[in-house]
């Protein structure tokens, strides 16, 4: 159940994320590589799944009496974060751009910038 539940919420991001690529406003293309960005964060994450477990997968618990628990596997876990940290500051910057573009142009429609020369 969990699984659906997941995978409907992915669905939906990348869904969203599509749809505000496909605007003509800069801010709605910017906000929607954010979105898309962390539905693949989310799916990276439902993908890491949960390691059996074992005495090996925990061991400082190894010792302690009824067995280790289930963990989630870090290395995910570390390079989605990694992939936030780096996804928040390019968001930032892009929408610093954006408003630089504003300012410069006058407008945010991408139709508009593009006959510009």
């Amino acid at each position: 159940m969990t699984a659906i539940v997941l995978a409907t919420a992915v669905g939906a991001l990348f869904a969203l994320g599509t749809f505000l690529l496909l605007q003509r406003d800069l801010i709605r293309v910017v906000w929607g590589l954010a979105i898309i960005s962390q539905a693949a964060n989310v799916y990276l994450l439902t993908m890491g799944g949960i390691a059996p477990a074992v005495a090996d997968s925990v061991p400082i618990l190894a010792g302690h009496g009824g067995g280790a628990p289930q963990t989630a596997d870090p290395v995910v876990q570390a390079l989605v974060l990694t992939a936030i940290v780096i996804g928040f500051g390019m968001t930032a910057f892009a929408l610093v751009l954006s408003y630089r573009v504003y300012e410069e142009h006058g407008t945010l429609d991408v139709t508009e910038l593009g006959d510009r020369r």
